[in-house]
C-alpha cells in the first residue's frame, strides 16, 4: 500500500521518517514527498562492480560549487553540461522495518530535459540519500541549490525481520 500525504505527514511528526527537509507543506504531495538537492558532484575516475562487492570500487566524485548570480543571493546555481552526476539530498530518510521507498523523477525535470536515476530505500536505511542525474537537454541545465528534484513514494510491507545494513546506513 502506497502512503498518502496524510500519513507521511503523521510519520514525519511521529517517528521522523524525513528530516532536514525545508518546507514541509512543499514538500509533501498527495502520495509522496519531494525531496532537495543539496550538493552535486562530478565523478572522477571508473568505478568498478563484481558479485561480493569485494573489488568494488566507488570512484571519487568532486563537489561543484554552486555559483551566486549576484552577492546578496542566499543560494546558488549549476549550470551543468549534458552527462551524469551524483546529487546529495538535503533530507535525511529514516525507514521502519515496515516501509520501503521509491524515488521518480519530477515532471518538471522531464520537461527540462533531465531525469533521475535512484536505487531502492531499503526497509531500516537510515541517511542522507545520493542518486543519479542525468542532464540529457544539449544546452545544459540551470539548477538552484534546494531545488525539488524527485520525489520518494512510500510503500507499507510486511515489517522484515532485520533492514539494511549496507555501507551507507546513517551517512
Amino acid at each position: 500500500m502506497i502512503l498518502n500525504r496524510q500519513e507521511i505527514e503523521a510519520l514525519i511528526q511521529e517517528k521522523a521518517l524525513v528530516s532536514d527537509f525545508i518546507d514541509l507543506q512543499t514538500q509533501l504531495n498527495p502520495n509522496g514527498f519531494d525531496i532537495t538537492v543539496a550538493a552535486v558532484f562530478q565523478f572522477e575516475g571508473t568505478g568498478s562492480l563484481d558479485f561480493s562487492n569485494k573489488e568494488r570500487n566507488i570512484p571519487e566524485a568532486k563537489e561543484i560549487p554552486a555559483q551566486r548570480q549576484k552577492p546578496q543571493d542566499t543560494f546558488g546555481w549549476w549550470h551543468l553540461k549534458r552527462g551524469a552526476y551524483k546529487i546529495r539530498t538535503n533530507e535525511t530518510v529514516h525507514l521502519p522495518l515496515d516501509l520501503v521507498a521509491l524515488a521518480y523523477s519530477r515532471s518538471s525535470l522531464l520537461r527540462v530535459g533531465a531525469f533521475t536515476q535512484h536505487a531502492v530505500w531499503d526497509a531500516g536505511f537510515r541517511g542522507k540519500s545520493e542518486f543519479i542525474l542525468f542532464v540529457e537537454n544539449e544546452k545544459g541545465l540551470l539548477l538552484k541549490q534546494n531545488a525539488r528534484i524527485a520525489q520518494l513514494v512510500f510503500i507499507r510491507m510486511r515489517q522484515v525481520n532485520e533492514g539494511y545494513k549496507g555501507r551507507y546506513q546513517d551517512t
